[in-house]
C-alpha cells in the first residue's frame, strides 16, 4: 500500500485509473470503516482510502484535538484489506491557504435533525468530501449508512454539481448485540456500553409501531424520548421521516406507506451516540 500526502503526487499515482473506488475516512478504523472497504472492492478497482480529520466539521463545543488518532494501526488494518493507496494529507496538504469557498447543504436537508443540533457540521461535510472527490476522482465512492443525513447531503451534491462519482450505501455494520459500530463507542464505560443496545431498541419498537398501523407520529417520537430519559439517556432528537427527503410524513404518507425512517441521536452519560432503522 502507498502511502501518499500531497494532492500532485496522488494524481499522478491515480492518473489514468478509470474505475477507482474511494472510502473516505477520518481514521481511527474499525470493523465498521473495513466494511466498507471490502464493499468498495466489489464495485472499483482500486481502492484507494482517506484519512483526514477534518477541522471544518467540529463545532466551538467539539474538540477536534481530542479525536482520537491511532494512524499506525489505521494503517496495518488497510494493508490487511488490499488498500492500494492511502490518502493521509497535512492539513497544509489540503488547505494550504483558508479554505474560503465552502458547500453550503440546503437548509430543509442540512439544517434539521443534526444540522440543528451541530451547526455548520454539513458545510464542513460537503466541503472536505468534494476537495477529496477533486483530488482522487473516483467511479464510486462508500459511505455508511449510520450518517443517514450526511450520506443523502452527500448523495445530493454528488448528483446536482454532476460529479461522475456513484455513491454507495453500506449497511449499518453492528456488534452482536446490535449496537452500531462507532469510533465513540470506545468513550463508553463497561455499564454504559452495555445499556447503549437500548438504543436500537427504542428504534425498532418505534418501528413496530408504526407498522401496526399507529399514525400518531408526535406521540409516538414523545414518549420514546421520554423512554429514553428515564433510563439517564439525555436525547437531542427521536424522528421519524420519509427516507426520500427526510421531511416529517403527513397522514397521506402513512396512509400509503411511503417508506420512512426514524433516527435518533442521544447522549449516555458524555458519549453522543446516532442511529437509524429504516421502516
Amino acid at each position: 500500500m502507498k502511502i501518499i500526502t500531497s494532492i500532485d503526487e496522488l494524481r499522478d499515482q491515480l492518473r489514468g485509473q478509470l474505475r477507482t473506488a474511494f472510502v473516505p475516512t477520518m481514521g481511527n478504523l474499525h470493523e465498521g470503516h473495513l466494511s466498507l472497504v471490502r464493499l468498495a472492492r466489489r464495485h472499483g478497482d482500486p481502492v484507494v482510502a482517506s484519512i483526514f480529520v477534518n477541522r471544518l466539521q467540529f463545532g466551538p463545543n467539539e474538540d477536534f484535538d481530542k479525536y482520537p488518532r491511532t494512524f499506525q494501526a489505521d494503517i496495518d488494518k488497510l494493508e490487511k484489506e488490499g488498500v492500494y493507496v492511502l490518502f493521509a494529507p497535512t492539513e497544509k496538504d489540503l488547505y494550504p491557504e483558508p479554505q474560503e469557498y465552502r458547500v453550503q447543504p440546503p437548509g430543509n436537508l442540512g439544517d434539521i435533525l443534526e444540522g440543528e443540533f451541530r451547526p455548520g457540521f454539513f458545510v464542513g461535510v460537503s466541503t472536505i468530501v468534494l476537495k477529496l472527490f477533486l483530488c482522487v476522482q473516483p467511479r464510486v465512492a462508500v459511505f455508511g449508512k449510520k450518517d443517514y443525513q450526511q450520506l443523502m447531503i452527500i448523495r445530493n451534491m454528488s448528483r446536482q454539481l454532476a460529479l461522475p462519482t456513484e455513491i454507495i450505501a453500506a449497511e449499518t455494520y453492528r456488534a452482536e448485540d446490535g449496537l452500531a459500530l462507532s469510533s465513540r463507542n470506545m468513550y463508553l464505560s463497561a455499564s454504559e456500553r452495555i445499556e447503549a443496545p437500548h438504543l436500537l431498541k427504542t428504534l425498532h419498537s418505534l418501528k413496530h409501531d408504526i407498522r401496526s398501523g399507529r399514525k400518531d407520529i408526535a406521540e409516538l417520537q414523545k414518549i420514546a424520548m421520554a423512554r429514553l430519559v428515564e433510563r439517564q439517556w439525555k436525547p437531542d432528537y427521536i424522528s421519524i421521516r420519509k427516507r426520500c427527503d427526510l421531511q416529517p410524513p403527513n397522514t397521506d404518507d402513512l396512509t400509503n406507506n411511503e417508506p420512512l425512517i426514524v433516527l435518533a441521536a442521544a447522549k449516555l452519560g458524555t458519549t453522543r451516540l446516532i442511529d437509524n432503522v429504516e421502516i
